[in-house]
């Protein structure tokens, strides 16, 4: 599979995730730094959390790896949580930005 169609349906999976404390899924909220395409589809994703206390930081990441995983033609997933730059609301999508009234 040609890999900025697999990058495609990867990020469409990840739009599926939703931060479980704001109702908005965290591709919009700007949670993903990074979604690579490897050799033989493997996929590394970099994101981060809202802050380093969030209550989903063990889930969040496995949901998305488990997620990315249902992606036919995904042969491997990493993912890799980063606190650098931080989370801020200027990395929010309009459609986040508008969703939880910050427009």
């Amino acid at each position: 599979m040609d890999g900025e169609i697999l990058k495609e349906k990867v990020i469409e999976k990840i739009k599926e995730v939703f931060d479980p404390e704001i109702p908005v899924n965290i591709w919009d909220l700007g949670l993903i730094y990074e979604v690579n395409i490897l050799p033989i589809n493997n996929v590394q994703v970099v994101m981060t959390l809202t802050a380093p206390s969030c209550p989903a930081a063990q889930s969040l990441p496995h949901e998305v790896d488990q997620r990315i995983r249902e992606v036919e033609g995904v042969n491997d997933v990493h993912v890799e949580v980063t606190w650098t730059p931080s989370w801020n609301k200027d990395l929010m999508s309009e459609v986040a930005k508008l969703e939880l009234g910050f427009l």
